[in-house]
């Protein structure tokens, strides 16, 4: 009779023993020995689990279980005796250790893998299986007895979702040795999974997470591992190192569908980097290598995925080496602000400044906030900077503004981390103390990005500010969570209308209707108009003719350093030969 080479799953131990007849076995000729009292008494009382299949029968079904594998699986034994062993992997037939168990079937030879079976009630373990061929007198193959060890919690194993963690990455990559083939490196970030545990709740996050692992363990990855809090790693080996892209276009329509959650649906965007190389491989080299071209997929507006180059690796360096040297900026006095006037677009007249940080890095030179604010923001810096900055923005208004007939209003931006991680009424408070700046020359700048996390405790922050006297504005108005009713819920101050639309409403009526519309309501709630990057004066005389009050802009002045707006603000306080 033909064997099914695909029939078995089990798990294991390194125990051995012969097998008594299971009582619904029929009779066959030449029979195993029948075993010893103290084998039988041991097979009941170890740890492991034990199945027995017979391979002469059609189906090669189980004929005997011991007490530990109805614990580990949830089966009771009239429940599994007569199924073949592969139910208990469900509709999870593309795992890579499969082809390990069918040819140790068909070769009637001993064999051991790590696999992933399911309970009765669908739960997922890590199965730790070793196969153990069984003959009858004649040498001809009887039975296969299983023993099976459930080491989902094991070294090496992700206690969350089951799959292999980062050292059991390492080590399954080590073992992957595919003679003149190549190998893919895929590592997924779920994009917003803070968000995700903020907003609905832990349990909400660790459930998308396990949704996500499963779905992941339906594709044939040699390798499959949870690397961080929202983080996977897959291997794939390749015949042909050209079809990676599309695998890895594969992978992410895979996850594009929502995941039905209890309490949430939700549709999940992925960030993903990925890069190949001949076996055998250096893993970490090759992890390193996709950790560094998915930070460039998500740094990108459209999180498209990202081939590893030579280039990723030199910047994810430099990042490394930007955060650490930050921790001392301060100290080393390394951090300092440049002032971008902001002019009244009626008359032409001085209103206020910008102060826009910069680091004097010494081996990289000025480096704008764009290259920095971000790894701050990630390792806790910008604490220490926002209080830095503030205080030096604080103080500056201060000086300027003292003995001044109309004093310039300075505006400070200041980061969602900060809101979220200290009393912003109460430093602002205190410095404002400290400074001797009064209330009216600050303004706090925040991005819309702000909105999206706690709005009810964002309106009871933004209330206790404008009760300081200190303004509140809303930056690039327009790019990101642009929710026209926060505009009425929150205590604002100023609206600063991103660059892109100032540059675009004369060539487009859709943004120009835009920019129109935000003027007027901005007017009907009493909100300040700002229009970013002003650089032309046909920019500067639609956005006045709009009805914007304020403008600020390369037509008027770059950012300067404190030396150069001290002379600017001696020679005019006017941009007069700019109004018609």
């Amino acid at each position: 009779m033909k064997r099914d080479p695909d029939g078995f799953d089990g798990a294991a131990a390194d125990n051995t023993f012969v097998p008594r007849q299971a009582d619904a076995l029929a009779p066959q000729p030449s029979e195993p020995p029948v075993p010893i009292a103290a084998s039988l008494l041991a097979l009941e009382h170890i740890s492991d689990g034990v199945l027995v299949a017979d391979m002469r029968q059609r189906g090669q079904p189980i004929v005997q279980v011991n007490p530990a594998f109805e614990a580990i699986t949830g089966y009771a034994a009239d429940e599994a005796i007569g199924k073949n062993c592969r139910y208990l992997q469900g509709s999870d037939r593309l795992q890579p250790e499969i082809a390990e168990i069918r040819a140790a079937l068909r070769k009637g030879r001993s064999c051991s893998v790590t696999l992933r079976n399911y309970r009765r009630d669908g739960t997922m373990f890590r199965n730790a299986l070793r196969l153990v061929p069984l003959h009858d007198d004649a040498g001809e193959l009887a039975y296969f007895i299983g023993l099976i060890r459930d080491v989902t919690h094991a070294a090496g194993i992700d206690r969350l979702t089951g799959l292999l963690d980062r050292y059991g990455l390492l080590d399954r990559l080590a073992a992957m040795d595919a003679a003149g083939g190549n190998v893919l490196l895929l590592k997924l970030d779920i994009l917003g999974f803070h968000d995700v545990n903020h907003g609905f709740g832990y349990d909400v996050g660790d459930a998308l997470l396990r949704s996500a692992a499963a779905r992941l363990s339906t594709l044939p990855a040699a390798a499959l591992a949870r690397v961080g809090t929202n983080s996977f790693a897959l291997a794939f080996e390749l015949d042909d190192e050209g079809s990676a892209a599309g695998l890895v276009g594969d992978v992410l329509h895979l996850m594009k569908p929502p995941f039905v959650l209890p309490g949430a649906s939700l549709a999940v965007q992925f960030g993903a980097g990925f890069a190949t190389g001949a076996t055998p491989v250096d893993p970490l080299q090759l992890i390193r290598q996709a950790g560094a071209a998915l930070q460039r997929s998500k740094a990108a507006p459209s999180h498209a995925p990202h081939a590893f180059a030579a280039a990723d690796e030199r910047k994810a360096r430099n990042r490394i080496r930007l955060a650490n040297e930050l921790q001392t900026a301060i100290a080393n006095q390394e951090l300092l602000f440049h002032y971008q006037p902001q002019v009244d677009l009626e008359s032409g007249d001085l209103v206020g400044a910008e102060a826009l940080v910069r680091w004097n890095h010494g081996a990289f030179g000025l480096q704008p906030p764009a290259r920095f604010i971000g790894i701050a923001e990630e390792t806790g810096a910008i604490l220490d900077i926002g209080a830095w900055g503030l205080r030096t923005v604080a103080a500056h208004a201060a000086q300027v503004n003292r003995g001044r007939r109309t004093p310039l209003r300075f505006a400070f931006n200041a980061s969602v981390v900060e809101f979220m991680r200290r009393d912003m009424a109460a430093f602002v408070a205190q410095v404002l103390e400290e400074t001797g700046c009064r209330a009216e020359w600050l303004t706090l700048e925040l991005t819309e990005d702000l909105m999206i996390t706690e709005p009810d405790e964002i309106h009871r922050v933004f209330g206790d500010l404008r009760r300081l006297g200190v303004a509140i504005s809303i930056d690039d108005f327009g790019t990101g969570y642009s929710n026209l009713q926060y505009l009425e819920r929150l205590s604002l101050s100023e609206i600063k209308i991103d660059r892109s639309f100032v540059q675009d409403a004369a060539r487009s009526v859709a943004k120009r209707i835009i920019v129109e519309s935000v003027v007027k309501l901005g007017a009907a709630l009493d909100i300040r108009i700002v229009a970013e990057g002003i650089e032309t004066e046909e920019e500067r005389l639609l956005m006045q003719a709009l009805g914007c009050s304020v403008g600020q802009g390369y037509l008027f002045a770059a950012p300067m350093d404190p030396v150069q707006f001290e002379k600017l603000l001696g020679k005019s306080a006017r941009f007069g030969s700019l109004v018609p």
